[in-house]
C-alpha cells in the first residue's frame, strides 16, 4: 500500500470510528484485536449474565478490556469516569486473573478528558495491576496499521479504484438512483451556478486525490446525462436528494485538524449513497456525486464565483 493509499485508508478508518456508537465501534475494536492479538477472544453478552463485564479479553496475559462508546463523550465524562469503575469492580469480582486492565474509549478522536485518566491510573496503582489505561481510537489505529493491506482493508472496507473507466453501468446506475431515491432525506432546492472548479475544489479543503475522483466521474457526466434525460422529472428529484444528502453530512460533528477535512464530508456522502460497498457501484455514485458538485448542489461555492 503506497503512502497515498495508506493516507486514504487512514480517513476511511476516522470516519468508520465517527460513525461507530455502541456496538458498531466494539466490532471495529474486536476485528483490530482479532488480528493484532492472536490470543484475543471476544466475550458476547448472553441470556440475563450478559458478558460480566468484559468484552474481550487475553487469558495468557490477563489482559481485559471494556469498551465504551457514546454517541457524544463529551458531553458526558462523569458517566464514562463511573463506568470504567464500575465496570471494574464487577470485572474484578467475576473473573480471576486480572493484571491489565483497559477501557476501549471512542473519543471520536478528540482527545479524554484527565478524570477518565486519572480514574484508570488509580485503579492500575489500588489493585498493582501489571498494566492499564485508557485505549482511544488514535492507539487502535496504530495498531491497525501495522497489519498487512489485506487485513486494515477488511476493516476500513475496500478502497476505490483509480482505473479510469470507459463505460458507465447503467443496470448498476439505475440501482445508485433507486437507492438514493429511497433514503429518507429532507429535500434541499438549490439554484444551478456553475463554479470555478479547482477553486471550489481548494475552498472547500478537498485533497488533490479527491479532486482526482471527482475528475474521475465527471468523464461520464455526459452519459448520466443520457440516463436522466429518460426520465424529465428525475434529473430535479435527483438533484434535491443528493444536496439534503450532502446537508446532513455536513452537520455531523466530523472534527479535524486535517489540511483537506472536506474529504470526510466527501467520503461519507459516498458511503451514504452507496447500495453496496462494491467499485462499481462507488464509481456510479462518483459520477452523480461529480455531476452536482459542478452545478454546486454539493460542497459549498468560492465566494468570488
Amino acid at each position: 500500500m503506497d503512502a497515498q493509499r495508506k493516507a486514504l485508508a487512514r480517513k476511511f478508518f476516522k470516519l468508520l470510528v465517527y460513525q461507530a456508537d455502541g456496538s458498531r465501534f466494539e466490532d471495529v475494536f474486536t476485528s483490530i484485536m482479532n488480528y493484532c492479538e492472536s490470543g484475543f477472544q471476544q466475550i458476547k453478552p448472553w441470556g440475563n449474565i450478559g458478558d460480566r463485564k468484559n468484552d474481550g479479553y487475553i487469558k495468557e496475559s490477563g489482559t481485559f478490556f471494556q469498551v465504551y462508546a457514546p454517541e457524544d463523550v463529551t458531553r458526558d465524562y462523569p458517566t464514562a469516569v463511573k463506568k470504567a469503575k464500575d465496570d471494574f469492580s464487577l470485572l474484578l469480582s467475576q473473573w480471576e486473573g486480572i493484571k491489565e486492565y483497559y477501557f476501549v474509549l471512542n473519543d471520536k478522536f478528540k482527545g479524554v478528558n484527565a478524570d477518565c485518566e486519572q480514574a484508570l491510573s488509580l485503579i492500575v496503582k489500588k489493585y498493582k495491576l501489571r498494566g492499564g489505561g485508557l485505549l482511544t481510537p488514535k492507539v487502535l489505529e496504530n495498531k491497525l496499521f501495522e497489519l498487512s493491506e489485506d487485513q486494515i482493508m477488511s476493516v476500513v472496507g475496500f478502497l476505490p479504484s483509480e482505473e479510469i473507466i470507459q463505460h458507465i453501468d447503467f443496470s448498476i446506475l439505475s440501482e445508485v438512483i433507486g437507492f438514493i431515491m429511497g433514503l429518507q432525506i429532507d429535500l434541499v432546492i438549490t439554484k444551478i451556478e456553475f463554479p470555478n472548479w479547482d477553486r471550489k475544489i481548494a475552498f472547500n479543503k478537498l485533497s488533490p486525490k479527491t479532486n482526482f475522483y471527482l475528475n474521475l466521474g465527471s468523464q461520464n457526466i455526459g452519459a448520466l446525462n443520457t440516463f436522466l434525460g429518460s426520465d424529465p422529472f428525475l434529473a430535479e428529484a435527483l438533484q434535491e436528494k443528493i444536496s439534503g444528502i450532502y446537508q446532513k453530512v455536513k452537520e455531523m460533528e466530523i472534527e479535524s485538524s486535517d489540511e483537506y477535512s472536506g474529504d470526510y464530508i466527501f467520503w461519507t456522502v459516498i458511503d451514504e449513497c452507496c447500495p453496496k460497498k462494491e467499485v462499481r457501484y462507488q464509481h456510479a455514485v462518483m459520477t452523480i456525486i461529480a455531476k452536482y458538485f459542478e452545478s454546486c448542489d454539493v460542497f459549498e461555492i468560492h465566494p468570488t464565483d
